[in-house]
Formats: C-alpha cells, sequence, structure tokens
C-alpha cells in the first residue's frame, strides 16, 4: 500500500521515522488547501497533486545538497510556481503526547474570538477552538492531513513568566481523544521555540506549507 501523509505523520508522532536513506517520497495531497514539504532526518516527504516524476526531475536539477534539495529555496520557488501557491516560512515542526487531567492554568474558552491569531488559525485550520489566560491565548485546531495542531499567543507585556509554556503544555491536555498535538514554530523565533521544547514538544523535522491562494 502506498505511503499516505497521516500515515507517516502517525508514525513520526510515535517516533517511527522515513529510513534515513538521502530519498524523497511523493505522496498526494490530504486536501486541497494544503501541499508543501516535511523534510525529516535524511529523508523528505513532499505532498503535492503534481507529477511525482516533476518534483523528482526538478531536485536532481539543483546544484546543492542532495540533503537539503527539498528545502532549497530554487526548488520551493519552482512548486510554488508550478502550483500558482503562496508560503510564509520553513518552519520548525514539533509534536508532543497528549496528557491528562485539567491544563496547570485557569483557561476560559472563547465562543466567538476575534484575535489576529485566531483569525489565522481559522484559514489554516478546521474544528478550531480558543481559550484564554490572563496575558495570552491557546488555540487548537486541525489542520495538515487532519493533525491536531496547537498554536499560543502572549501578550508583549508579560512575556519571560513562562507563560507561553504553560499555553503550550495546556494544549496537551486540551488536545480531543487523547490524540498527539502538533506546532510549527518558525526557526527564528527562539523564545518560541524554547517555550515549546520546554513543554515536551519534540523537533521531528522541517517543514513548508504552501497554501492555496
Amino acid at each position: 500500500m502506498s505511503p499516505t501523509l497521516a500515515g507517516i505523520l502517525d508514525a513520526a508522532a510515535r517516533g517511527h521515522f522515513p529510513p534515513p536513506d538521502g530519498g524523497t517520497t511523493v505522496v498526494p495531497q490530504p486536501g486541497h488547501r494544503n501541499a508543501g514539504v516535511i523534510a525529516f532526518t535524511a529523508h523528505s516527504v513532499v505532498f503535492t497533486d503534481e507529477d511525482p516524476q516533476w518534483v523528482r526531475d526538478t531536485l536532481a536539477s539543483l546544484d546543492c545538497d542532495a540533503l537539503a534539495a527539498t528545502m532549497n529555496p530554487r526548488f520551493l520557488a519552482a512548486l510554488l510556481e508550478r502550483t500558482g501557491r503562496s508560503t510564509d516560512t520553513i518552519d520548525l515542526l514539533t509534536v508532543a503526547s497528549a496528557l491528562p487531567g485539567e491544563p496547570p492554568l485557569e483557561l476560559r474558552e472563547l465562543a466567538d474570538p476575534g484575535h489576529p491569531r485566531v483569525s489565522r488559525a481559522r484559514e489554516r485550520r478546521d474544528d478550531v477552538r480558543v481559550w484564554a489566560a490572563e496575558g495570552g491565548v491557546v488555540v487548537l485546531g486541525r489542520g495538515v492531513a487532519g493533525r491536531w495542531e496547537t498554536a499560543v499567543d502572549v501578550d508583549e507585556d508579560v512575556r519571560h513568566r513562562g507563560l507561553g509554556r504553560a499555553l503550550a503544555t495546556a494544549a496537551r491536555h486540551l488536545v480531543p481523544d487523547g490524540r498527539p498535538v502538533w506546532s510549527q514554530q518558525a526557526a527564528g523565533n527562539a523564545r518560541s521555540v524554547r517555550a515549546f521544547q520546554a513543554a515536551g514538544y519534540r523537533p521531528v523535522g522541517a517543514e513548508a506549507l504552501l497554501t492555496a491562494s
């Protein structure tokens, strides 16, 4: 049976990754909204409805380290042009297991939030739910291949007090059905990277999402 992105992600959440053989696996998009690339250790997954042979030919044409080819700007630019999609950045992709019990801080669910982080989440995720704490919010929703994803936002005047870590930890308590919870952090956002890793999120790879315009 051919692999699917959902199957690859489920395995990665359990600590089982594609073989570090320098290869590239091309799988269909899990839906119209998302195409992109995930680079694991020495193996990449390109999820697109474009011709897999075009993907492989384009990668082979690059004058760069083969292990870095799928995240090379020239490949991503070619994929963006071919698909007519857009992207923001290459993120660090992290995952954590669910935790039992109540979150470690007081939260209130927002029924109709207007927070910019929430508006952005609803553009890219389904079944979005949002909780607020004093000075921040935590967002949960179904993203790429139906995985549960979280994002947090902390007000500038309450930073450096551990709230980001507490909100990221809260998502592990809030995720339904004991499922793993995923999150992306821009590689340059060191505060976010530190907060999520302190909350128990494990780095699994790099991800570039291509969204429909």
